[in-house]
């Protein structure tokens, strides 16, 4: 600021003031006013000078801050990753103990049943031909009950994986429906069974063992909340572009606040002997098909489950 204010000085006496390109005064007012110039030429570039530290000062102050900001933003991410982290395994502990109580209720219960039957006709027990048809038959149920179970526990085990990879295909839905329908009948035997697929209807885009597993958990989970007698209905039709398949039944239905948590894994409602994963995997499966499912009303009472595929194209 010195130098600045000496050096305008200088000049403004030597080119501004006469006698001109000399450094020699005349008058006392250009005297005065060199003077009061030189003041001013201080004060001004003192204030300049200050601003400018000011701004430098500013400027690091701001770099500090963002820096901060930053480093803060960080702790913040850090600690989000660490609480979905812990979350993570709480979840993968949540999973492994409804496993184990599905491995050690739903798969030892046939079992005791299958034990008990074999260990009476090995040990030689006299029933008549009813009787031992339907103990045949109990068998036979029970093993198909872990069959599904086994299937459904594999599945759950690919989908937390991230393999479930649909391998598409065209696949004929009333041919789908029935052969399913046909080899569900013991599971079925105690309701009336609709299939409602128009023949117009095309082709769906699909994984055929995948949603043969889909149309079988829907119906062994109809059978089990349909009183006897009760009508089981399976739909298909074609709307906006998407083929809709429904499976309805005429039990109690199921409350809006509960639609969403039947689809979680594990999930059971009051008083139900599943497994808890069947419509787990179901919507899982239609979800990697690019559809999706849901839960509404069904027509005279009970829960229709509706899902929806895309359309075969050739």
């Amino acid at each position: 600021a010195l130098v600045t204010a000496a050096a305008a000085t200088v000049t403004l006496e030597v080119f501004f003031l006469p006698p001109y390109n000399t450094f020699k005064l005349d008058f006392i007012d250009d005297a005065v006013a060199l003077a009061v110039f030189a003041v001013v030429a201080l004060a001004v570039g003192t204030l300049v000078a200050l601003e400018r530290d000011r701004r430098v000062a500013a400027e690091l102050n701001a770099q500090e801050i963002n820096a901060l900001y930053a480093e803060q933003r960080g702790l913040k991410e850090q600690q989000a990753q660490l609480a979905a982290e812990k979350r993570a395994l709480e979840l993968v502990d949540d999973y492994r103990a409804a496993l184990l109580r599905s491995v050690s209720h739903d798969l030892r219960t046939p079992l005791a049943t299958i034990q008990a039957v074999t260990s009476d006709l090995r040990a030689g027990a006299v029933y008549d031909d009813d009787v031992r048809d339907e103990l045949l038959d109990l068998v036979g149920d029970e093993v198909e009950r872990l069959d599904r179970l086994v299937a459904n526990l594999l599945s759950l085990s690919r989908i937390e994986a991230g393999s479930l990879r649909p391998d598409l295909q065209a696949v004929p839905l009333e041919e789908l429906f029935t052969s399913r329908v046909r080899k569900l009948n013991r599971v079925l035997r105690n309701a009336h069974v609709q299939v409602d697929v128009p023949f117009t209807l095309p082709l769906a885009e699909a994984d055929y063992t995948l949603l043969d597993q889909v149309i079988t958990n829907l119906l062994d989970n109809a059978a089990r909340h349909s009183p006897d007698g009760g009508m089981i209905r399976v739909r298909a039709r074609e709307r906006d572009g998407l083929i809709e398949v429904a499976v309805s039944d005429q039990g109690p239905g199921i409350a809006p606040p509960d639609r969403e948590r039947v689809f979680e894994a594990f999930s059971r409602g009051e008083g139900s002997m599943s497994s808890g994963v069947g419509l787990a995997i179901c919507r899982a499966i239609v979800e990697a098909h690019g559809g999706s499912i849901w839960i509404e009303d069904a027509n005279g009472g009970g829960a229709r489950f509706v899902f929806t595929l895309p359309v075969h194209r050739p």
